[in-house]
């Protein structure tokens, strides 16, 4: 799930010059990217996920403006879609083994 960028109060732990530094908001606090999202429209992918009726029995797909997204090596442009990695099977045992060993906590564990 990708809710894309939001203006939420996290942004209270960084100062206007930051922001204004990420090209986010002008030094007067006014947002200047018109990419950012409300958090009512971020939330919005994951509502739509959990509603939606196309995708009743499905998994493991990525999500991003209220749609399934396909690879990132399918689009021209930079910073849309998923990478092969983080949908590759392998890693998310290898990963998920690692946190397991880390926290003690496997809730898949052969019983």
């Amino acid at each position: 799930m990708h809710p894309g960028k939001i203006f939420t109060p996290l942004q209270r732990h960084l100062s206007y010059e930051e922001m204004a530094n990420e090209g986010w908001m002008d030094k007067d606090g006014n947002p200047l990217d018109p990419t950012f999202k409300s958090p009512a429209q971020g939330a919005a992918t994951e509502v739509w996920a959990v509603t939606s009726p196309a995708l009743n029995g499905v998994g493991g797909l990525y999500c991003k403006d209220c749609d399934i997204i396909g690879l990132a090596s399918d689009y021209k442009e930079p910073f849309i879609g998923v990478c092969e990695y983080a949908i590759d099977p392998s890693e998310a045992l290898r990963l998920w083994n690692f946190t397991a060993n880390l926290t003690g906590v496997n809730t898949f564990a052969a019983k």
